[in-house]
């Protein structure tokens, strides 16, 4: 990211008129400061219009510099009387707009905010055939563009969108987020489909890399005919797909039978409805589906956990001949559905944040009135990757809400939030990068604090920790608003090489993760044993912790290492590191194999986990195993864990997990290669 607008920058802008008299030396730590002492100087100057360049304000900021240039110049004694004093003010509130890098000024064309080139937002009155070509377009470029810089939102306003007789069908690539400006699913309705295909290589066609992509707040009316084989709404996705506040009438497969072999990793799905065709899940190893209603589910293969879902298939784990494998819990214990983007009645964007949920089951949203607060645009600091850092910690410090418009953000030092009920929301997979081994994100409060839409990749510099959410020992830890980290996607090499000894610390109690996968890359760019090193993708300090839909893949020592008091796991996707080199080198104490993907602290008594899968695939030419692949005190109470299992990927791979849980389940290793090894209830 950039530093600030330098004076060369500012006069370089067409027809823009400044005193230099507002840039001398570098700008103040205090940006709200800073703009009051260029007012000043422009005021004395004489200047017959100041012009200020609002590279880091919106109207918050506005409104916030005239009350300090009205109580400052009292506290001056220089305080303007009547007309001056109106005069005064007015010129304050008269500073022309204008926009540089990362400045989100406000768009002259609609009532919405500049978000940048990468949102692009339809309208129902544009012509289908503009629409088409247009996501086409985009289509075609972020398919294949696994490890690309490129990022996108398109964003669909309320209305209808194609027809039985002329749908508008398409694909979703990489780093690209559709989803309606509805305030409600049914208020954005496409006839059509946006579909998820297999990547096909070397005449293998399979859905396993179908990584950062998204799908919500939208209706669709399946109506694709033409495409053949695809007739449906095809989803064929992995981790880091979420799809959420979406409503499909007609035939829904995550699965694209349409080639073969046809395998995928997914998935997470919430707060969604499908009606008019039973899901097919297909050769989906894993699944996870929380407050949907679903008109039937065809089959599992692994691991398939549904939480307060309508219409879920029945428990039955491990897998019967009629049935399963199915994880099933009637309600949610605590929810909390994403911030999302609308429209309002007078066109004007603004966002929702849905309030928190007790024993839930079902959209939040069926009810036709969702409870939870909505905020104005002008609560919000604007970035785009050339934002300074600076410019958006002072936003944060200053109460503002962020919004990170689609990009990649290279950063210098961390973005810190210290205000609780903040939102912190990610468009496009805006993806931030630290480049000298700090945390990119800081989240200081325990409670109220909303972070959903992220991509986190580590640096070159190794970072002890990526993200942090909460302080320990620090007063908050609300029940009733808790931190809420959703959609939020590690990666430690891959797109980038890098390192970090932790992905996620969270340290708030109460806190609700929400579809967080954790990716030590297996193939990409910096990827090798000594190359993208990293120890844990999470650790959880804090008491009465929730995670839905949790992924950790690949690390290097104890892949989750629980240490809270009353934490739950609802359903859990772990695969070991491929790489070590040798066993000796992946001990986690002399004479024990390798590490647990998911291992709860000694003094823990409380912990649920329902539905949770470790697999091997130890592809380096020696055997290497795992002792366990869950480790937990054996004096938590009977039956905390529900439903366990692990599987040795591939007969052509070597070794396995000894056991599933604290030495008991047996082996699951090359000899029985893609048979669950299950455990159903522990201790």
């Amino acid at each position: 990211m950039g530093d600030f607008p330098t004076w060369t920058d500012v006069t370089s802008i067409p027809g823009v008129t400044v005193s230099k008299m507002c840039f001398r030396g570098k700008y103040r730590v205090d940006v709200l400061d800073f703009y009051y002492q260029c007012y000043y100087l422009l005021k004395r100057s004489n200047s017959d219009r100041p012009v200020l360049v609002w590279s880091l304000i919106g109207g918050n900021m506005q409104r916030r510099l005239k009350s300090l240039v009205t109580a400052r110049e009292g506290r001056r004694g220089t305080r303007p009387r009547g007309r001056a004093l109106v005069m005064a003010v007015a010129a304050v509130l008269s500073w022309s707009t204008i926009s540089v890098a990362g400045a989100g000024a406000d768009s002259p064309h609609s009532n919405s905010p500049n978000l940048g080139a990468n949102v692009i937002i339809f309208t129902p009155t544009e012509s289908q055939a503009t629409i088409q070509a247009t996501v086409d377009a985009i289509s075609a470029q972020q398919v294949s563009n696994q490890f690309g810089t490129q990022r996108y939102a398109l964003l669909f306003e309320p209305g209808v969108y194609g027809s039985v007789s002329d749908p508008l069908n398409f694909q979703v690539g990489y780093y690209t987020e559709v989803a309606g400006l509805g305030a409600q699913p049914g208020d954005t309705v496409i006839n059509g489909s946006v579909n998820v295909y297999n990547q096909c290589t070397n005449g293998s066609c399979v859905a396993l890399n179908n990584f950062w992509r998204s799908l919500s707040n939208l209706t669709i009316n399946v109506a694709n005919s033409s495409l053949g084989c695809h007739t449906g709404e095809f989803w064929a996705v992995s981790q880091a797909a979420p799809m959420r506040r979406v409503v499909v009438n007609g035939l829904t497969s995550l699965m694209d039978y349409c080639s073969g072999p046809s395998f995928a990793s997914g998935g997470y799905i919430a707060d969604s409805s499908f009606t008019g065709s039973t899901i097919v899940n297909g050769s989906q190893q894993q699944f996870f589906v929380r407050n949907s209603n679903l008109d039937g589910w065809s089959n599992g293969v692994w691991n398939q956990v549904f939480t307060g879902d309508v219409g879920a298939p029945a428990q039955c784990f491990p897998a019967q001949t009629s049935c399963g494998p199915y994880t099933t819990v009637a309600t949610s214990p605590v929810t909390e559905e994403a911030p999302f983007l609308y429209t309002d009645s007078s066109g004007n964007l603004r966002v929702f944040v849905p309030s928190v949920q007790y024993n839930s089951s079902g959209p939040a949203w069926t009810g036709g009135t969702e409870s939870g607060s909505s905020l104005s645009m002008e609560d919000f600091f604007i970035a785009s990757p050339t934002t300074p850092e600076r410019a958006i910690n002072q936003a944060l410090d200053e109460g503002q809400n962020l919004l990170l418009t689609p990009g990649v953000y290279d950063l210098n030092h961390p973005i810190v939030v210290n205000h609780s009920g903040t939102v912190v929301l990610g468009m496009g997979f805006a993806t931030l990068v630290p480049q000298q081994g700090t945390a990119a994100l800081i989240v200081r409060p325990n409670e109220g604090v909303k972070v959903s839409g992220l991509i986190v990749d580590a640096g070159p510099v190794n970072s002890p920790v990526l993200v942090q959410v909460g302080t320990q020992h620090r007063h908050g830890d609300s029940v009733g608003n808790p931190n809420l980290i959703q959609d939020l996607f590690f990666r430690i090499g891959g797109a980038t090489p890098g390192s970090a000894t932790v992905s996620l610390v969270d340290n708030s109690n109460n806190s609700i993760l929400d579809d967080v996968w954790a990716w030590r890359a297996d193939h990409g760019a910096g990827v090798g044993w000594t190359s993208n090193v990293a120890d844990t993708g999470l650790v959880v300090n804090a008491n009465n912790v929730t995670a839905y839909g949790l992924f950790v893949e690949h690390y290097q020592k104890n892949e989750v290492q629980w240490n809270g008091q009353g934490g739950s796991v609802f359903f859990f996707q772990n695969e070991m590191p491929y790489d070590p080199p040798s066993q000796a080198a992946w001990m986690s104490a002399p004479g024990v194999d390798g590490y647990p993907a998911l291992s709860v602290a000694p003094n823990v008594t409380s912990f649920q986990g329902y539905g949770m899968g470790s697999y091997s695939f130890f592809n380096q030419g020696v055997n290497i195993y795992s002792a366990n692949a869950f480790q937990v005190p054996t004096s938590l109470p009977v039956s905390s864990l529900h439903n366990l299992l692990t599987v040795a990927l591939n007969s052509t791979a070597n070794g396995g997990i000894l056991n599933v849980v604290d030495n008991v389940g047996g082996p699951a290793t090359v000899a029985n290669a893609d048979t669950p090894v299950t455990v159903t209830s522990f201790p």
